[in-house]
């Protein structure tokens, strides 16, 4: 057996496959619909979800961030923004902040630990904007205390610097400090949500703020190619994710919560954190990264059940690390379950 008829990832195949993506939007649109009414009662209801005057539409949050970097830093008169060393733009965007759009990066804090205030404190060099991630996936998706979040927020308050909130898991995010979406993105300037990850659409992103921010974004847009005409698909796509799945993120933080003490229970493995913030949380594997993939891969022939996309090297040649993202997917998997299937790929490298 080879075909996947199982996925415990948020991103394993058997949800979005496009025959089981579209039958989920088919119900999400009227017969009268005109093709830009997906796309502005979408930007329509993740403003009001975040509690801001507008929200523009994306096809990528590569795009969407990268704009918001640029306009804060026009705004400031610095091109110099600060963030996390294990920030998504830094780390996988090619620094395109500064191919494009000829941005400076200061990093603030270590690698595999938490952005801290202290860290902040550091910082010297005068900067335009502060972006922070919630979570810090890079580093297991730890998030920070909502005193430690307002801390670092203040700091920037305190300099006349924007803050830019890299919020692709803000769905996510949320249950972990019981607090309205809107609460939290009021910390920060701009807001940039992801409809693809925790939304499980398509593809796109949206990024809110105030109007003058938004009016400058949209020019941005258009400048680099992003006011496609047919963008309904992507936003039909992000709206039944919010109809669906985004009120079950409590839910799911639970059950990874569940699927981690079972992991840890055994033994075998740890996770990062312990216990997860969200829903996204990292398992450690006492195996070299070549190792895990070939025990999934046969995971996968032998039973049809796929347990994860990629492994991360860690600095010991013998250790490894996976990201599980829990969603609808893995509520078909008992935390037992899940222990039992890793402890399998163990035992295969062993």
């Amino acid at each position: 057996m080879s075909e996947v008829q199982r996925s415990l990832g948020a991103y394993g195949p058997t949800r979005r496959r496009p025959h089981v993506v579209l039958r989920r939007m088919l119900d999400a649109v009227s017969a009268d619909a005109l093709p830009q009414d997906p796309v502005v009662r979408l930007e329509g209801r993740i403003a009001e979800l975040l509690g801001k005057p507008r929200a523009l539409f994306f096809p990528t949050g590569t795009m969407a961030q990268q704009v918001a970097l640029r306009i804060h830093a026009e705004r400031a008169g610095r091109r110099t923004f600060t963030a996390h060393p294990t920030n998504h733009l830094d780390l996988w965007e090619q620094r395109g902040y500064a191919v494009v759009h000829g941005l400076r990066f200061q990093p603030a804090g270590e690698p595999e630990r938490m952005l801290t205030r202290g860290d902040l404190d550091r910082v010297k060099e005068p900067v335009a904007a502060l972006l922070i991630e919630l979570p810090q996936r890079e580093i297991g998706g730890f998030l920070p205390d909502w005193a430690e979040l307002t801390a670092q927020v203040g700091w920037a308050r305190d300099r006349g610097v924007a803050v830019h909130l890299d919020g692709a898991r803000l769905w996510e995010s949320q249950p972990f400090y019981g607090r309205p979406h809107a609460e939290i993105a009021g910390l920060f300037d701009t807001v940039y949500v992801s409809l693809y990850k925790g939304l499980e659409g398509v593809r796109g992103a949206v990024l809110a703020g105030d109007d003058a921010t938004i009016d400058h974004a949209e020019i941005w847009r258009q400048r680099l190619g992003g006011a496609i005409p047919d963008a309904w698909p992507l936003a039909v796509a992000a709206l039944v994710g919010l109809d669906e799945l985004l009120p079950r993120m409590a839910v799911f933080r639970d059950h990874a919560v569940a699927i981690a003490g079972a992991l840890t229970a055994g033994g075998v493995v740890d996770v990062l954190p312990d216990p997860p913030h969200t829903p996204l949380f990292h398992i450690r594997l006492p195996m070299p990264a070549a190792a895990a993939e070939a025990a999934a891969k046969a995971l996968v022939e032998e039973q049809g059940v796929h347990l994860f996309t990629r492994t991360r090297p860690e600095s010991w040649p013998d250790r490894c690390r996976v990201e599980l993202m829990v969603a609808e997917n893995a509520m078909g998997f008992s935390p037992d379950e899940v222990a039992a299937l890793f402890a399998d790929v163990v035992r295969r490298a062993s």
